[in-house]
């Protein structure tokens, strides 16, 4: 794996956050047409019908597939199904700015886990790329009151994207760690992402019934679903970039340059989203949303200016 950043890594790592910015703003405009649950579910349904024709093949490939299995279903559960459903959980009750901005702590959780499991030395540079980032996330989650830092407590929205990031760093290193079936599997990139993809959809299917059928069934308040063009529209939007391209572009960006230096491009979807909102939903910044961006720009200069 090659650490150094290169301007073509670059531009494709830009990619995955302006598609997941679009995500979230999808995301927050379907509330009140599509559960979360189901919305994660059909994406992947879109995604896999788009995929087939380039990915069916890998099909044939049974005893190879027998062989990776067990590293294919934790894909599918952390990348496919955790983050993208948890992310849709949190948009019921927070903004795409703030949802966005709390992923931002995700370069946390990837070196920790990179140093506890896979035993990959954290750099000065991106410890200090890291702590600009975290400083950036914690005035988010203050809202721009630091002495609420002492008695933070986090809407439902916060916690949820903090779950949701923890999937994501799952993923992002189960890609950048792979198993020799797993290696031999993605030298086919879209028989790979199809058969994760795959997958993926029945994890969400299962919490898609489960929304559906189960919790209401518990006590829990019924679910209904809206169909006219806007969900069409919506439902290709995460289908095809956020699911396809982006995963494509993330799964590059990683075997190129790592997890670690990734998850940093990763901090701009909330720079994106924050544009996004602006235009599309209302939701102009606030101040502290500005100096939280700056904060994640910077964390990104520092952390590409990593040696080898």
């Amino acid at each position: 794996m090659n650490t150094r950043l290169t301007p073509t890594t670059a531009l494709l790592m830009l990619l995955p956050p302006l598609m997941w910015a679009g995500n979230a703003i999808v995301g927050r405009l379907m509330n009140d047409q599509v559960p979360p649950m189901t919305l994660n579910f059909l994406r992947w349904v879109v995604a896999g019908l788009l995929l087939a024709p380039w990915g069916w093949h890998v099909l044939r490939q049974r005893t190879l597939l027998r062989s990776a299995m067990p590293r294919l279903l934790a894909l599918a559960l952390t990348g496919m199904f955790s983050y993208n459903s948890f992310q849709y959980l949190a948009l019921t009750s927070s903004t795409p700015i703030n949802v966005t901005l709390v992923a931002s702590i995700m370069p946390v959780w990837m070196l920790l886990a990179g140093r506890v499991f896979y035993r990959v030395p954290i750099r000065r540079q991106a410890l200090i790329a890291t702590l600009f980032t975290l400083c950036g996330v914690l005035l988010v989650l203050s809202r721009g009151d630091v002495y609420k830092l002492l008695s933070i407590s986090l809407v439902p929205g916060d916690t949820w994207m903090l779950l949701a990031t923890l999937g994501w760093t799952a993923y992002s290193w189960l890609l950048a760690q792979p198993t020799p079936a797993q290696q031999e599997l993605s030298q086919d990139w879209a028989g790979f992402l199809w058969i994760q993809i795959v997958l993926g959809m029945a994890w969400s299917g299962l919490a898609s019934a489960a929304e559906w059928w189960l919790f209401p069934a518990l006590g829990a308040a019924p679910v209904h679903m809206g169909w006219d063009w806007g969900v069409w529209a919506a439902l290709i939007y995460v289908g095809v970039g956020p699911a396809l391209i982006a995963y494509r572009a993330w799964g590059l960006g990683v075997s190129r340059a790592g997890p670690n230096i990734a998850v940093f491009f990763a901090s701009l979807t909330s720079v994106f989203a924050a544009t996004m909102s602006t235009v599309v939903l209302g939701d102009a910044p606030h101040w502290y949303h500005y100096v939280a961006f700056s904060s994640i720009l910077a964390g990104i200069f520092i952390s590409s200016r990593a040696p080898r």
